[in-house]
């Protein structure tokens, strides 16, 4: 059980900022979203599921592996080249003096940045429009300036300047819940799916099935939602010359939370996240996408509030760890819903892709 916190964002966990930057000009359609640890970093973990990943610094967050905590999580649009945005956060990140120390000086450091790519070449017309470094310290410097608790910007913004799900438009979203434990557990996500999160059926987004509160679109309205997808669809071949456009796409997510969690936790915590994109978009972790989860823990509030008798102190952590598992899948989904009611419509030399809101 929970209640919805202030902002219903990822930086309702105390000391994460969020920052985006996108790729300038007229036939670009992609860009960087930065989420900034608070200073000394936060326990990191990644799950991926999808079968075409592009991703970066990853091993490092490995719980055998050395570096403990990381400064910044990258999500980015450009595919592969796009990973080239997590060296100019590195760069932001060494300025400030902010990494993994690895000499006597306070300047000897290597921030250790994971990074995440999703698929968006050529949505905005343009094939070579995609992130840089210049765009990950955008990201990054605009993460800074936020006030700490600041709403995120939704929609297509940032990784989810490009964003597609299905045919419809993608984009960025997020949410948050207090735990009555007190800890915070927090989702942001970018939605850029092959599969769709629209039920055909129905016209329900597939992740409002599990809120309790969803709506029916009328019949009518929803067979008219189908057949202009269906026109969307053509018109977008149609400006690629025809060429059958393959479904490379892949989610990308961070969820994250105030309680003090080991690596290993995160790990779990990534993982379980993970079902909370699988009720929301369907399918989901193909082998032509790449669907990524971290997940950091700031670890500001303890696990366990208080003291148990030795022989349930397991059972009561167990218990309050599958508190947070729990509400990171459930924040996840309702992240991936506010995405989708966030996108708009996008229309130009790079293809159609229209809103829910547009449609429904």
């Amino acid at each position: 059980m929970g209640h919805q916190t202030r902002a219903d964002a990822l930086t309702d966990v105390a000391g994460l900022r969020v920052g985006h930057a996108n790729v300038p000009g007229d036939r670009a359609l992609s860009g960087t979203t930065v989420v900034l640890a608070p200073e000394g970093g936060a326990v990191a973990a990644v799950d991926v599921r999808g079968g075409g990943p592009g991703t970066r610094e990853t091993d490092a967050l490995d719980p055998r592996n050395l570096v403990q905590r990381v400064d910044a999580i990258v999500l980015t649009g450009g595919s592969a080249f796009g990973l080239d945005a997590a060296s100019g956060v590195m760069a932001w990140l060494e300025d400030q003096g902010r990494g993994f120390r690895v000499g006597p000086g306070p300047a000897q450091v290597v921030p250790v940045v994971p990074a995440a790519c999703l698929f968006d070449l050529g949505r905005g017309g343009d094939w070579r429009a995609r992130p840089d470094d210049a765009t990950g310290r955008a990201a990054a410097e605009d993460a800074a300036r936020t006030d700490l608790g600041a709403p995120v910007a939704q929609g297509g913004v940032g990784a989810g300047t490009g964003a597609v799900a299905g045919a419809m438009k993608g984009g960025v979203g997020t949410a948050s819940v207090m735990l009555d434990s007190g800890a915070t557990v927090g989702a942001l996500v970018v939605v850029n799916a092959a599969g769709s999160a629209v039920d055909p059926l129905t016209g329900v987004l597939y992740g409002s099935y599990f809120d309790g509160r969803c709506e029916y679109p009328a019949a009518e309205v929803h067979a008219a939602a189908q057949l202009r997808l269906a026109d969307a669809r053509v018109e977008t071949q149609r400006r690629a010359d025809g060429a059958a456009l393959p479904p490379l796409n892949t989610t990308l997510a961070v969820v994250a939370t105030d309680a003090e969690l080991t690596r290993a936790q995160a790990q779990k915590l990534a993982g379980t996240a993970h079902d909370g994109l699988a009720r929301a978009v369907r399918p989901v972790h193909l082998l032509t996408d790449g669907d990524t989860v971290f997940a950091l823990a700031t670890g500001t509030k303890p696990l366990l509030a208080g003291s148990a008798e030795p022989a349930f102190a397991a059972h009561a952590g167990a218990a309050a760890l599958n508190e947070v598992l729990g509400a990171g899948a459930d924040t996840l989904t309702r992240a991936v819903v506010k995405a989708v009611l966030a996108a708009e419509g996008v229309e130009g030399p790079g293809g159609v892709y229209p809103a829910y809101r547009d449609l429904y």
